[in-house]
């Protein structure tokens, strides 16, 4: 889906348009390299920050059966990767992603956060 024009508000602000304030209106060329890449998958996230770094840790919530002593199941946190990156990139990071999710749910709807009315929808 094409990007819409800039509306001037940040969540519009269209890639070129981007790279050209971060480029100082030079003209480059991006090559990625996926050498070295790794894919992960996260269901939880947790973030923490400096003030100079925004730190995101990855990972997986997972339920523990509950030990015969207990009644009550654990939940466990597998962090699989973390990524620290400074507060310039942690914006664009939010807005891109914003973009993507609004994208989401025009094409397929409204995607709900509580479990409870998830599973009356389900229903």
């Amino acid at each position: 889906m094409p990007d819409k024009p800039s509306t001037g508000t940040p969540d519009d602000t269209p890639i070129e348009q981007q790279a050209r304030e971060q480029t100082g209106e030079r003209k480059i060329r991006l090559r990625i390299d996926e050498q070295n890449m790794q894919t992960c998958y996260a269901n939880a996230f947790r973030t923490n920050g400096t003030a100079e770094e925004v730190v995101l840790d990855l990972g997986l919530n997972q339920v523990s059966p509950a030990p015969e002593q207990e009644d009550q199941p654990e939940m466990i946190f597998r962090l699989n990767s973390r990524v620290v990156m400074n507060y310039y990139t942690a914006k664009r990071l939010a807005i891109t992603l914003s973009r993507v999710i609004r994208r989401h749910e025009d094409q397929f709807g409204e995607i709900e956060l509580d479990v409870a009315r998830r599973r009356k929808r389900e229903s």
